[in-house]
């Protein structure tokens, strides 16, 4: 594909690899993030055409593609529309493609703003975690007109390796949600099982390895409880803080469609105890830790009766 002009705002554990694999295809970056360091030291670290610059206003008339990886939707209506936003700059024709995981509603919000400017929006939120980003195999949830999604699809099979156009604009960010919200329902009902099992004097080693054969396997058994919780490390760099906010939005979205979702409600508050007990940043892993607080019983390995 013909090199572009491409902006790159939020440079944190996702979006530095993300933009690197865009860069290392040849495209012109120019790297903004709310610690200008990280924006500067990637900068440097990508050489040639990658440039650091102090504001959104500034990078946007340099770039005909903005991506954006930002903690929630209100963040990015702050990059687009605040002070020395993006709206300063962009050019009629420009497209922003938001990857954060934010609220449907203010994605669309932001996007009416910006076709005032004559600026398309893509929603494209991403499954994968860190590991998926730095390997370029994530997973893009992407809402959006066919024609707008058309042209961000070539960035997207760059960043990853698979692209689900789920519908309109605002989609991929409803489907983001949906998947969370699933995933720590998931996360939940898996520790609860292996701190039975730890406490009957099974091995919650060999417990995994019979999930991973069997119906009760899940993402989480396969890539998180021997890696985060068997090892005792509970260092998964997504924050259990985000989760949670994910969660919220899909039960918002239940709310607004008037559905009896008394599982998830239930789930939404189990993990908002986790969120108080563990603070501010802290991992997602520590939601197996709150579980094991709870039940008394830590899921190491080995069988102990």
């Amino acid at each position: 594909m013909p090199s572009l002009d491409i902006g790159f705002i939020g440079l944190g554990v996702m979006g530095a690899p993300m933009a690197t694999h865009l860069a290392r295809a040849g495209h012109r970056l120019t790297l903004h993030d709310a610690d200008p360091a990280l924006a500067r030291a990637l900068a440097q670290t990508l050489g040639g055409p990658a440039q650091a610059v102090d504001t959104p206003a500034a990078l946007a008339p340099r770039c005909d593609i903005v991506i954006t990886m930002l903690p929630n939707g209100q963040v990015v209506q702050q990059v687009v529309q605040g002070e020395h936003g993006l709206l300063q700059g962009l050019k009629r024709g420009a497209l922003l493609l938001d990857c954060s995981s934010a609220e449907p509603w203010l994605t669309q919000s932001t996007a009416a703003a910006l076709a005032e400017r004559g600026v398309a929006m893509v929603d494209a939120p991403v499954s994968g975690a860190q590991w998926g980003a730095q390997e370029a195999k994530l997973v893009f949830m992407v809402g959006g007109a066919a024609a707008d999604v058309a042209r961000a699809r070539p960035l997207l099979d760059v960043m990853g390796r698979a692209v689900h156009h789920v519908g309109a604009l605002g989609a991929g960010h409803a489907m983001k949600c949906i998947n969370n919200l699933i995933t720590s329902i998931t996360f939940s009902a898996t520790m609860e099982g292996l701190v039975i099992g730890k406490r009957y004097g099974l091995d919650p080693a060999a417990m995994v390895e019979v999930l991973n054969e069997s119906t009760g396997g899940s993402w989480i058994t396969q890539n998180h409880i021997r890696q985060r919780v068997l090892s005792r490390s509970f260092d998964d760099p997504f924050k259990l803080e985000l989760m949670l906010k994910d969660m919220g939005i899909a039960l918002e979205l239940g709310r607004e469609a008037q559905l009896p979702l008394p599982l998830s409600g239930l789930g939404l508050q189990l993990w908002r105890a986790a969120a108080l007990a563990a603070g501010p940043g802290a991992s997602v892993s520590e939601l197996a830790r709150w579980v094991e607080q709870q039940a008394g019983t830590a899921v190491t390995p080995g069988a102990e009766p």
